[in-house]
């Protein structure tokens, strides 16, 4: 009885050993970044320590502003987004027992945002990588980098004074010493120890990656805050009450009603520092949200309840590293800052900084001007503390800390009335949460 051959394997992908650009860490900057660069025929290789299928469950953000919509779309990664995603036109404030809605469009010349989950985002540009971009490997563990201190793009990357570079990083003069090989090691789970070396390294790894760490501590400035309360987060298969966000002030302490999709919904309560969510029962989370999230206008305004698959406790933090750039190492996203999540900024925000980079990258593929390369850290920082300050305002604004005096409290609902009655101020609230420029012009 004849056999039929046998099943050819499949081929596996290349191993590089060299690229133009490895990007360290498969979350939304740097996907986006090697979508970007792989769009404008640059070379590149992202490798990431966990497996697809973690990066592509867990829950981070889920709003998008204008500008991030508007990059995805032009990167080809827009489709099921446009599709599926919740574009919004405002949002809503509660406090004091009353409501305001705030109108995006209107105050900022037609920008609005789109609610569409990280996880979506990602799941979208794997898939767009593994079918047509750059190498992408899972379960590639970066142990170390080195040979970043590369000559060229030294100058102006600021120095730990703030004074935009130290002494020793003047021009560069000839040097009779070989200029390092930006080198990436790492650990795959098949391949074991390897190595890659690069000509630029972009540490997209998040806090906990190893990025950050190998710019020179004398170099490396930390400004941080860490706030005396976190969030309480579930997500829930209910529909939404109400078809945009509520932020709501309450004296019990913040609340959001923000989606996922018209049958999920996800819901935050601010808790104590140290919170065990099992201290939390469903039961008890939905009647504190009907409490925080209730006005004089509607006392019977219920949340649609259902079941809460996921629920977690977010520690609320801000954080900025500088620069943003050492040598041949540039760092984007989590890497270089964190935002609380009040403002919806920490997603866009490393979009922000892959889209500038990108265009710093394909200006030194096309010209060799390392003009914009050397901008990198000071033009990604400008709109970063802009986005920190937006998210600190936003925080103190809503939340009820343990420290406040009934003067403070009544401070915030003063301004909580101001936005709500002022144009102006509504509309810098507007301007801010939709998105300001991606890189603004110097001041």
């Amino acid at each position: 009885m004849p056999t039929s051959a046998p099943t050819p394997a499949p081929t596996p992908t290349p191993v590089p050993t060299h690229t133009t650009v490895g990007i360290i860490g498969a979350g939304p900057a740097g996907l986006l970044l090697s979508r970007l660069l792989h769009n404008a025929g640059i070379d590149c290789v992202v490798l990431e320590s966990r497996d697809r299928a973690y990066i592509e469950q867990r829950q981070r953000a889920g709003i998008l502003e204008q500008s991030t919509v508007d990059v995805l779309r032009s990167a080809g990664a827009g489709e099921r987004m446009d599709r599926e995603g919740l574009p919004h036109d405002g949002i809503e404030l509660r406090y004091d027992r009353r409501s305001h809605r705030i109108d995006f469009p209107s105050l900022t010349g037609g920008r609005r945002v789109m609610v569409y989950a990280q996880t979506e985002m990602v799941k979208d540009l794997v898939a767009l990588q593994l079918a047509d971009g750059a190498p992408l490997f899972f379960e590639s563990e970066v142990t170390k980098i080195e040979g970043i201190e590369g000559i060229e793009g030294i100058g102006g990357i600021g120095g730990a004074d703030g004074s935009g570079g130290t002494p020793d990083m003047k021009a560069p003069t000839l040097n009779p010493t070989p200029t390092p090989t930006p080198t990436i090691h790492y650990h795959h789970q098949d391949r074991g120890p390897t190595t890659l070396t690069c000509d630029y390294i972009v540490g997209c790894d998040g806090f906990h990656g190893v990025a950050r760490n190998a710019i020179p501590a004398e170099l490396r400035r930390t400004y941080e805050r860490t706030y005396p309360y976190s969030w309480l987060g579930i997500l829930a298969q209910a529909p939404p009450v109400y078809d945009e966000l509520i932020y709501a002030h309450s004296s019990r302490g913040f609340a959001l009603a923000s989606m996922r999709s018209p049958t999920v919904s996800r819901l935050y309560l601010q808790v104590p520092n140290g919170t065990v969510p099992a201290e939390w029962p469903d039961a008890r989370i939905w009647d504190e949200l009907d409490a925080r999230l209730a006005t004089d206008a509607d006392p019977g305004w219920k949340l649609e309840r259902g079941p809460v698959v996921a629920k977690s406790v977010l520690p609320m933090r801000s954080w900025v590293v500088e620069p943003m750039r050492y040598g041949r190492l540039l760092l984007a996203g989590d890497a270089a800052h964190i935002v609380p999540p009040t403002g919806a900024k920490g997603l866009n925000l490393a979009v922000a900084d892959v889209v500038v980079l990108a265009r710093a990258l394909v200006l030194r593929h096309v010209t060799g001007s390392t003009e914009l390369l050397d901008a990198y850290s000071e033009t990604c920082l400008r709109r970063v503390w802009r986005a920190e300050h937006f998210s600190y305002a936003m925080t103190e604004l809503l939340h009820t800390d343990p420290a406040h005096s009934a003067f403070e409290t009544r401070l915030q609902l003063s301004q909580l009335d101001r936005i709500a009655h002022s144009r102006h101020a509504a509309a810098e609230l507007a301007e801010n949460y939709t998105g300001l420029p991606i890189a603004p012009p110097s001041p």
